[in-house]
């Protein structure tokens, strides 16, 4: 097993890339005592065509650049392949800036080729290359060295056998033609809003029911200053104070330490220093916000007019055309998706795109009573009225 250590064999490597038509890639990475994950090794192999030969990178080694890496990315006649690859592109592209180009995400071929909703790597090696994965190293600590021989092993297994699922899942695509399929779905992995927090968006993150605009206005504050300390520091949001110490902390509207001290839910480094200065700041400021200015919350799902026997018929709908092009019901619209859609909603997901040539177009034309239902044996069809 070969561990590159220098930005010159890293930059060797990536140009026998660059003659291939593709290379496979993963990473590993910690992230449970920082804010933006931390790159621990790299994992790359070549095709069986062109030699085969599959190799770790060591990115902690001093001096490491991995700017050969992102000159691959950006070589557009070399498929990038990635299996769930969203947590390995926020790295790269906050570390470096750039998303791989082409990029091919076997897991959401995987779905689209009929394998089910967030197929796991482990089951597309059993289904695909009829392998068995050691999972004993899954959770080891990459930050440390030297790696151990059976980290090694495992790291390679997740390169390795992707060779052979991409070149299955590239043909099954190819002879369904649903590329344009894969490429709105990785459309979404290569925006860069997609990993960018921004925090006055924060607040959104936040699970609340009340909408209340004063109660909000001051959850969007505190939102916004968790973000910007935890970003700026570069920890977990958690370890400024969790969701439900922000949601308390609206609720209380603490106005000095000595309130921050009677909360239930704040941690002890909350209640003291810049910390607890940015709460009492946070909550002065979403108090001065105006009525007009203070955020409101989407309208939910109990405000809206269901039609609940059209919704129980986009089930029915829904399962009948996930069964018949073998793609999972949830990866093409939600339980939400199919009230939304019988209570008048028509900017959704489900109704654009590859999804509206599958599902949407039909959900369409069934809610303006242009088809009817209709059962035959064991099969749902469509009824043109």
């Amino acid at each position: 097993m070969k561990t590159l250590t220098t930005t010159e064999e890293l930059a060797r490597f990536c140009e026998a890339a660059k003659a291939a038509p593709y290379v496979t890639l993963d990473t590993e990475f910690l992230r449970e005592r920082s804010y933006w994950s931390k790159l621990c090794l790299i994992q790359m192999a070549l095709p069986e065509s062109q030699g085969g030969e599959a190799v770790l990178v060591d990115p902690l080694v001093e001096g490491m650049s991995l700017e050969p890496l992102y000159d691959l990315f950006r070589h557009t006649d070399t498929v990038k392949v990635f299996h769930a690859a969203r947590q390995d592109l926020e790295i790269f592209y906050v570390e470096g800036g750039v998303f791989p180009d082409p990029l091919f995400d076997t897991q959401v071929a995987a779905m689209v080729c009929g394998f089910g909703e967030q197929v796991g790597y482990e089951t597309l090696v059993r289904k695909v290359a009829h392998e068995k994965l050691d999972k004993t190293s899954r959770f080891t600590d990459w930050s440390r060295r030297p790696l151990s021989e059976a980290q090694k092993t495992y790291a390679l297994a997740d390169v390795t056998h992707l060779r052979v699922i991409y070149e299955y899942l590239a043909a099954e695509i190819e002879k369904t033609g649903r590329h344009k399929w894969v490429e709105e779905e990785l459309g979404v992995l290569t925006e860069p809003k997609t990993y960018v927090t921004d925090p006055a968006e924060a607040w959104k993150r936040v699970k609340t029911r009340t909408n209340s605009g004063k109660f909000l206005a001051v959850v969007r504050e505190l939102a916004r200053f968790r973000e910007e300390y935890a970003q700026g520091r570069n920890i977990p949001r958690a370890r400024v104070f969790k969701d439900d110490a922000l949601l308390e902390l609206a609720s209380t509207k603490p106005s000095s330490i000595e309130d921050l001290g009677r909360s239930r839910l704040l941690l002890r480094e909350a209640r003291r220093g810049e910390i607890a200065e940015g709460i009492l700041a946070a909550v002065k400021a979403g108090l001065a916000v105006k009525p007009e200015d203070a955020p409101s919350l989407p309208a939910g799902r109990q405000q809206l007019q269901v039609n609940p026997a059209l919704a129980d018929l986009l089930r029915v709908l829904l399962k009948a055309k996930s069964e018949s092009s073998g793609v999972a019901a949830k990866l093409i619209a939600s339980a939400s998706d199919l009230d939304m859609i019988a209570a008048g909603e028509r900017d959704l997901p489900a109704l654009h795109g590859w999804r509206a040539e599958v599902f949407g177009a039909d959900a369409l034309r069934l809610c303006d009573g242009e088809i009817a239902l209709g059962a035959k044996g064991n099969y749902v069809r469509v009824v043109k009225l």
